[in-house]
């Protein structure tokens, strides 16, 4: 009967052995708040990045929160990079917003105690990090007072929190921990489980896959640490001062002294002779006056007894994805294995929009249907698909810091609470019980046996434009291609909305009934009307029956986690740029996933992906530059043997460019045909200062002059894992520093090694290049084009 929230900034940061000990050996409801979706990290797995990022971790974290067995909440604030102190963050997150989502989630959960990863002293080193403590603190006490928030008290209640801890660590060298802390053997062996909770949090934690964090199971005693920030100090236990049995509620005792003896009795080669005191004490639960407990409880009761009664039952779609306003096809089923009295009373489909019942679909049986022992039963239903399954806080634009979410019955939530479900109506031993189902899509893959996704609710018809940019440096015309797929039986029209400055032909194309299913390309042309046309956003339009739609389609599918689906917004930019090329032919060596090699495509170059066989027998010096993805050197252990070769084209007169690496773990020690370090310093300013130490360095002057203008506009930060201890034969072209910090020469070194040149680059190139910022494409165009 206990509750514990633990609070941080990010997927990763909780600590999974505790949420493990807590939820499935304590049995405490347990929940994680992490304040961001971890949008404005790197993606060791692939090329998504941002928003698109933040939706693959929050499917990370709820993979992992169905191991440990914790839930998952968020906060409303995004994960808009690297902060080096929490007044950058809580400025661009929004105090006070945050702070409310925060308070928001304490009043639904209500939990006893509180624990926070990090301190508000910022040893956590992170910005982010250093704010999740402070929000954690001001919440433990807002949710409490009814003059905070109280819009929330329409829907909540205040809840005062007995206690807030902080999780103290000990992190490399940094070690926050003492022998006089409240501490916690969470390594504990479960012979339930069959499993120490070490190894539960490492089967936990390494679905933090775009991450690289694969872990190895510990075994055996594990001490967390704790310090009391607020409220009682734990003494002897955690929960010191907290009634955590039933006899925190009126009339409690009773049902733990029925409890007790149903545990006692119970058989495990015949669960269902449970079945009959587990309905009996469901109906007392379900009088508790207490509703938070009631709920709680009332639900995991009828869990525990569909379990010991061996009912399954569940529900899914007949195709993977509807059109907005089309019917969904339903198949449910149902088996009770045991013979315990069972009958089907009805099975009831419906579709919430927040908390509006937008359709629903009935099918009772009058008496009750027996339903025979081992027998599966199935049936039919249907409903309307309503809106498209959009992930709620990217229905709308937002701003750097925080989520646009005007809905409070969506904050906090992992994924949209709006769903199409089956409600499964029983009477079990002469009591009506319900049970909902999310409807899924199920199919059956020949390498991976039966498969469950999300349903897809789409618009009529998606527009994706082919490119996410379009450099234009000269009023040469370029072909757009616009990628349509119909979810139905369609006909309309296609367009590209006007832009000033800029000519679009053909005005529109129609098209007529494509069946549903259909994929087409249609080809528009876009020309400069103005010798210097100003950067626009080129928006792409679907006319379906009268109503415009302007949504492309993006699918993410990783084995790990569930398929994602989302909707962006059916645009791309248009971008001048004084822009010259000086060479044609570029030779890329994948890292742990960019986009870069798409954005020298769109500005001209012939870019081709170097197999290990190329590198090692190929002729290298057909490349006017050979690049290396990020992080190639943390993941691509074959860079070892294939690295004299990469010195040997720049030997001969190559062009080497190596994009940031993080400090540990490297392949290799030497990158470069020179020493150098790799360092944890970065410049999260994207608006710092670039100070040019050597500017008549070919690199700031071929074949474009980078001036100061060419650093404007730039996102998110400068550049991060910045590069120290350079040996004397680089040049070190640019420095740049955050407010308050010394300047750093480490975004960008050159050296000559034979013939040829060697960079290396800590900027963002990754990030800035697929934002279209012309002053990226015009230094990274230098860093690719070595005079001859």
């Amino acid at each position: 009967m206990g509750s514990v929230l633990y609070v941080a900034a990010h997927p990763d940061d909780e600590n999974t052995s505790l949420l493990a000990y807590l939820a499935q050996e304590k049995h405490y409801r347990t929940g994680y708040l992490s304040l961001t979706r971890g949008d404005g990290g790197q993606n060791l797995i692939g090329n998504e990045q941002s928003e698109v990022l933040g939706l693959i971790r929050t499917q990370e974290l709820l993979a992992a929160r169905r191991v440990d067995g914790a839930e998952q909440f968020f906060s409303r604030a995004n994960d808009f990079g690297f902060s080096k102190g929490p007044e950058e963050t809580l400025k661009i997150w929004d105090h006070e917003k945050v702070l409310g989502d925060a308070v928001w989630v304490i009043r639904k959960f209500r939990p006893d105690v509180m624990i926070c990863r990090f301190p508000t002293t910022g040893e956590g080193g992170h910005g982010h990090h250093t704010s999740s403590a402070i929000i954690a603190q001001e919440a433990f006490t807002a949710a409490a007072e009814p003059n905070r928030f109280p819009e929330q008290l329409k829907y909540v209640q205040t809840w005062q929190v007995k206690r807030l801890l902080w999780n103290t660590f000990s992190f490399g060298s940094v070690n926050t921990t003492a022998p006089n802390q409240f501490k916690i053997d969470v390594g504990v062996y479960n012979p339930i489980l069959g499993k120490g909770y070490g190894e539960v949090a490492a089967d936990s934690r390494s679905n933090h896959k775009t991450q690289g964090f694969g872990t190895a199971k510990t075994r055996g005693s594990s001490f967390e640490f704790f310090k009391t920030i607020l409220g009682d100090a734990s003494v002897n236990d955690l929960m010191d001062g907290v009634n955590i049995t039933w006899g925190r509620v009126a009339g409690g005792d009773a049902i733990a002294t029925e409890l007790a003896g149903i545990k006692k009795d119970f058989d495990a080669d015949h669960p269902e002779k449970s079945v009959p005191a587990l309905v009996t004490l469901l109906g007392k639960v379900e009088d508790v006056k207490d509703t938070y407990w009631k709920d709680q409880k009332s639900k995991e009761l009828k869990d525990l007894i569909a379990a010991c009664a061996g009912l399954w039952f569940e529900a899914y779609t007949d195709e993977p994805a509807y059109a907005v306003g089309n019917k969904i096809g339903i198949s449910a089923q149902v088996l009770s294995k045991y013979t315990i009295p069972v009958k089907l009373d009805s099975v009831n489909a419906e579709y919430k929009v927040g908390t509006t019942l937008s359709n629903y679909e009935k099918q009772a049986f009058e008496g009750g249907l027996p339903l025979p022992v081992n027998q599966p039963k199935s049936f039919k239903s249907s409903l309307v698909a309503y809106i498209p399954t959009q992930p709620y806080w990217l229905e709308t634009p937002h701003s750097l810091g925080i989520y646009n979410v005007e809905n409070q019955y969506q904050v906090g939530n992992p994924e949209n609470p709006d769903y199409g479900k089956v409600i499964f109506g029983f009477n079990i031993v002469g009591k009506s019980i319900t049970f909902e189902r999310k409807l899924m899509y199920k199919y059956v893959d020949p390498a991976k046996g039966e498969v469950y996704e999300p349903v897809v609710i789409a618009p009529l018809v998606t527009a994706n434009i082919v490119n996410k940019d379009y450099i234009f440096n000269s009023q040469k015309p370029q072909t757009i291609q616009v990628k349509l797929q119909s979810f139905t039986k369609a006909s309309g029209s296609i367009s590209l909305k006007p832009i000033a400055g800029w000519k679009i032909t053909p005005e529109k194309i129609d098209f007529a009934d494509k069946p549903m299913g259909t994929e087409w390309v249609e080809t528009f042309t876009v020309i400069p009307t103005d010798s210097k046309p100003k950067n626009d956003v080129l928006k792409a339009v679907v006319n379906v029956g009268g109503k415009d739609w302007s949504m492309g389609i993006q699918r993410i599918a990783y084995d790990h986690i569930p398929a994602i689906t989302l909707f962006p917004p059916a645009e791309a930019k248009l971008i001048n740029i004084d822009l010259k090329i000086a060479g044609k032919k570029i030779g890329y060596i994948a890292g742990a996933g960019d986009v870069v090699p798409e954005t020298l495509t769109q500005v001209g170059y012939e870019v081709h992906q170097l197999t290990e066989n190329e590198i090692m027998n190929g002729d290298l010096s057909v490349y006017d530059a050979i690049v290396t993805g990020v992080r190639a050197y943390n993941i691509n252990q074959r860079l070892i043997i294939e690295q004299p070769k990469l010195m040997e084209y720049v030997h001969k007169g190559g062009n080497l460019v190596v994009q940031y690496n993080v400090y540990s773990p490297l392949v290799l020690n030497q990158i470069g045909p020179y020493p150098f370090k790799v360092g944890n310093q970065r410049v999260t300013d994207e608006n710092a200062r670039v100070t040019f130490i050597d500017p008549a360095n070919a690199v700031l002057n071929y074949p474009n002059k980078i001036n100061q203008a060419d650093f404007d506009g730039w996102v998110q930060e400068r550049g991060l894992y910045f590069v120290s201890n350079i040996d004397s034969r680089y040049k070190t072209i640019l420095q740049m520093n955050d407010p308050g910090e010394a300047p750093n020469p480490g975004s960008l070194i050159v050296g000559d090694y034979g013939k040829g040149r060697f960079v290396y680059t800590s900027l963002d190139f990754f990030r800035e290049l697929p934002a279209g910022v012309p002053g990226a494409y015009r230094l990274f165009v230098n860093l690719l084009s070595k005079p001859k």
